[in-house]
């Protein structure tokens, strides 16, 4: 039983954490070493707790909550010897898709100046293609609370961007 269990959670793993890592490296403003540790600790925790969510409905956006969340609780408790770095990293990782690199590059460091949840907020309902109640869930907030943090992150994004985001849609 035990061996069935640790099968079928490497099997979602291995099918997902190219996902998970996409979305961390959004989340991270294409800083790749936080996203990797996000993906493993959101792939750590789903482990620990695989008999009960391996029979939820989707275990995908499951891991997609565990990894908002764990982004959130890390921006909470940052370390103070951290510094942030004036250039990203490179997030040859993230254009695995092709596009303009430069545009990608705006976008991450214009997704990198919002705030965590702002940032959380878009990537969740505009990557993620989640609905406002689904986002809501995710983040442990009220339906409202989305929408008007979304509404506000996209007109910051728009003023960082000069205006429009049209240019950015292939993203």
């Amino acid at each position: 039983m035990r061996q069935g269990r640790r099968d079928g959670f490497r099997e979602f793993a291995a099918g997902r954490s190219g996902h998970l890592y996409r979305s961390a490296c959004l989340l991270a403003s294409g800083d790749t070493h936080l996203a990797e540790d996000l993906v493993q600790e959101t792939l750590g925790r789903m482990y620990l707790h695989w008999g009960r969510i391996s029979r939820v409905d989707n275990p995908a956006a499951y891991a997609q909550t565990v990894l908002v969340r764990a982004y959130l609780t890390h921006r909470r408790r940052r370390s103070a010897g951290e510094r942030p770095v004036g250039e990203l990293p490179d997030t040859s990782a993230v254009a695995a898709g092709g596009g303009d690199p430069a545009l990608r590059m705006t976008l991450l460091q214009a997704l990198g100046r919002l705030a965590p949840k702002d940032r959380a907020v878009l990537v969740l309902r505009y990557w993620e293609d989640r609905s406002v109640e689904e986002t809501a869930d995710a983040m442990n907030v009220s339906s409202a609370a989305v929408r008007t943090r979304c509404s506000r992150a996209l007109a910051r994004l728009r003023e960082q961007l000069g205006g429009s985001l049209s240019a950015f849609a292939e993203f």
